[in-house]
């Protein structure tokens, strides 16, 4: 898709995510996070509560950030992205993303994203910049 055509109101494709424990583990180590609740299932029942272990909410941010950046290609770049974790999200869960185009501004786009598990729950909400090259 030319650049030039990118609109106010366009959808990005849609993505769907499952994490599994491996995923879960390597992401974490990954990225220093010794939490529990990521890889020790009888502490986040017993001690915290929870039915399952948790998905990441950095995780859940940068699958939104794939959605972007698969859409995106190499006709722009992102700019800004800032998300905001507003359910848990399990172990097992499919998370739907999705995303549309908010504001077009000559080369500026404006986008919104969301992760949505199979209740159609949000579990994670996003807005993104991304300059777009006009002659690509």
């Amino acid at each position: 898709m030319s650049t030039t055509k990118i609109q106010k109101g366009d959808t990005l494709p849609g993505r769907e995510f499952k994490a599994d424990t491996v995923q879960l583990f390597l992401y974490n180590a990954a990225i220093w996070n010794p939490h529990r609740i990521h890889y020790d299932l009888p502490y986040t029942r017993e001690q915290e509560g929870h039915p399952g272990l948790l998905i990441d909410g950095p995780l859940q941010g940068d699958w939104l950030t794939q959605i972007i950046e698969e859409w995106l290609g190499d006709r722009g770049v992102l700019t800004a992205f800032r998300y905001s974790n507003r359910q848990a999200a399990y172990i097992g869960e499919v998370l739907a993303g999705e995303g549309h185009v908010t504001d077009r501004d000559g080369d500026s786009v404006t986008l919104s994203l969301a992760l949505r598990n199979q209740e159609g729950a949000t579990t994670t909400v996003a807005t993104a910049s991304v300059r777009v090259d006009p002659g690509h």
